[in-house]
């Protein structure tokens, strides 16, 4: 089991990602703040910001329990849950990935749940958040 940060975006994991020798993106950990974990159905499109510069839709995948899906698939997958204690990768396409340095990170990403309207889903941990952190 990872030890999980309290924040929703983690220290560990920010890196590059590299394929057949070439950087071909990042990856961000976050974690859920939701206390039962959520089922990928109650997942909605995340958004990632790099300073200011913003990757969605199709740049995004998301890792859960060693499994990669898209976003667009994540919403027929009603048997795949993401766990409170288990970190969640994205990995963002951009050609030769980022430099060495510190990054304003923001991920949104929000969800639904069969007893709050989506209004109230911020007070559960969805919506935006932000960390700066340092890709060596």
């Amino acid at each position: 089991m990872t030890m999980l940060e309290k924040p929703c975006i983690q220290s560990r994991g920010f890196k590059n990602v590299e394929k057949n020798g070439k950087i071909i993106g990042f990856q961000v950990n976050i974690r859920s703040l939701y206390y039962r974990g959520l089922w990928l159905p109650q997942l909605r499109p995340a958004t990632v910001s790099v300073d200011g510069e913003t990757f969605s839709g199709d740049q995004i995948t998301w890792t859960i329990n060693g499994d990669t899906y898209t976003q667009a698939e994540m919403s027929s997958l009603g048997d795949v849950h993401w766990g409170i204690l288990e970190p969640a990768t994205l990995t963002v396409a951009k050609e030769g990935g980022l430099e060495a340095g510190s990054y304003d990170i923001e991920v949104s990403y929000t969800y639904s749940c069969s007893y709050f309207p989506p209004v109230a889903d911020t007070v559960l941990g969805a919506g935006t958040h932000k960390r700066t952190l340092i890709l060596v």
